[in-house]
């Protein structure tokens, strides 16, 4: 959840009081289900301008390689990361991104009324604001 309440936030903040629409994430390395951040995500917005936004979930898991037979695959669990799938070999390397980005919102054109009604025929003036880090890693 608190991964969700952190997301919302950003998003509230770079809208500047206008009214969300949809938000694009991208979550690195953390296993994660989207269900689960979806249900969060709606949680977290309720009650803020980004209530009712449609979240984007972009997924990275990481890779493990091993350098004893150099198999290369996506972490899926965390056995994964602590031993190659293949040979069993602890002599592995993970790569990949470890963090969430707020990649992207689409929000009310300036002007537009700063607490809108939830019209679907409102988000024709949208405006995005896009590839602004979510700031930290988590």
């Amino acid at each position: 959840m608190g991964l969700c309440e952190a997301i919302v936030q950003a998003a509230v903040k770079r809208a500047d009081g206008r009214r969300v629409h949809g938000a694009r994430v991208r979550v690195g390395g953390h296993p994660v289900d989207p269900e689960v951040i979806d249900q969060g995500f709606r949680l977290a917005a309720a009650g803020t301008v980004v209530e009712g936004a449609e979240l984007d979930l972009v997924l990275e898991p990481l890779s493990v390689r091993c350098r004893g037979c150099g198999t290369e695959a996506p972490a899926s669990d965390a056995t994964a990361l602590t031993a190659c799938s293949r040979c069993g070999a602890v002599d592995i390397e993970v790569t990949g991104r470890d963090d969430v980005v707020l990649e992207s919102i689409t929000v009310d054109a300036p002007g537009q009324d700063r607490y809108p009604d939830k019209d679907p025929e409102r988000q024709q003036g949208d405006q995005r604001e896009d590839d602004r880090p979510l700031g930290g890693r988590s």
